[in-house]
């Protein structure tokens, strides 16, 4: 066993976070060394047989697709998915409410990262009225205990709610209304949170109130400085995982084989892809 990684913010980077807008070079640098420390994660779930479950709610545009981009982004696919499941089909619909989550679940040495998750009953289709109510009160009756037993049997389960002004959304959902490389991040059903603001502020409040448990309790990122939310929703998340540095195989590049007379054949032969233009 090595040495475990509890300590994880840096001196200089939790002042700049405390003193204002945190400077890009700054959050870059702090961002990389986070980074660099999921990976000993990732290494340590895959041997040690770990399961982890970490679940990203909060308001549309409170930033969780950009903190899952930035956990996952050095990580392998094999070892750390995303989640993010669409509408439930006629036949999900028809089953027990956990039941499709269940399947996503990770086996031993697996990392799952919900984008959004079971606690879309408990928000979008309480609010909207995709389910009944008493759907509704059956789900907050039985995540406690669902939650419960995902614990008592050893996955480890992070819930992260990221929280963001009025302003900051109306702010965000401008700007991707004018930007045609993020358009599609805009639904219907995201400016219909506009006009429920409250509605969905006392979802939220109901939701903690029901599953906010010792054995499985929220934790809420502010989230209107992007840069911030994501340095300490990952720092944070280190901070709760008894990771250790796992020893890798030494490897050493080998040398190159000398020739044994192979030709590649002619360029001519091949249909390649042509240089695009690029505008000097």
């Amino acid at each position: 066993m090595g040495k475990k990684h509890k300590d994880v913010a840096a001196p200089a980077t939790v002042s700049a976070l405390r003193a204002g807008t945190l400077r890009r070079a700054a959050y870059e640098r702090e961002l990389l060394r986070l980074q660099t420390e999921l990976v000993k994660v990732q290494e340590w779930v895959r041997a040690e047989g770990t399961r982890l479950v970490v679940v990203f709610e909060g308001r549309d545009a409170a930033g969780k697709g950009g903190v899952i981009k930035r956990v996952a982004e050095h990580l392998n696919p094999r070892v750390a998915r995303i989640v993010a499941l669409p509408a439930p089909s006629g036949r999900e619909r028809g089953q027990w409410y956990f039941q499709r989550y269940v399947e996503r679940l990770p086996t031993a040495g697996e990392i799952v990262l919900f984008d959004r998750s079971w606690y879309n009953r408990a928000g979008v289709e309480h609010v909207m009225g995709f389910c009944d109510e008493e759907e509704y009160r059956r789900f907050l009756r039985q995540c406690p205990v669902f939650e419960r037993m995902l614990v008592e049997d050893g996955i480890l389960l992070r819930k992260y709610w990221f929280s963001v002004s009025d302003a900051v959304q109306e702010q965000r959902f401008r700007s991707r209304l004018e930007d045609p490389t993020r358009r599609w991040k805009l639904s219907p059903m995201d400016l219909e949170s506009v006009t429920r603001w409250e509605a969905y502020s006392r979802a939220k409040d109901t939701m903690f109130a029901h599953t906010d448990r010792p054995e499985a309790p929220w934790y809420v990122v502010e989230s209107d400085d992007k840069r911030r939310a994501r340095i300490n929703m990952i720092a944070h998340l280190l901070s709760t995982l008894p990771y250790h540095e796992v020893r890798e195989p030494a490897l050493a590049l080998p040398p190159r084989p000398p020739s044994t007379g192979y030709r590649r054949p002619p360029r001519e032969s091949q249909t390649r892809v042509p240089d695009h233009p690029v505008p000097g």
